[in-house]
């Protein structure tokens, strides 16, 4: 009986591994649609943010919600 509930406690440790890794990566990945978005906006002269509508002011928030909001 011992070794059925070991068995079970290592799996269980394994795949709450495999969970933290993936979160990691996924916001590794989130994190790096932020900083893209971020920068491309960035690069955009006043004249070209007024174009599309979009003031600097809310450069910061059009990134994060590209990068976090689903």
């Amino acid at each position: 009986m011992a070794h059925i509930a070991e068995n079970i406690g290592t799996r269980g440790v394994s795949t709450s591994f495999a969970g933290f890794f993936s979160r990691l990566a996924d916001a590794f990945a989130r994190r790096r649609v932020y900083n893209k978005t971020y920068a491309e906006l960035n690069a955009l002269s006043t004249r070209e943010l007024d174009d599309l509508g979009i003031s600097r002011s809310m450069i910061s928030r059009l990134a994060y919600e590209a990068a976090f909001e689903k």
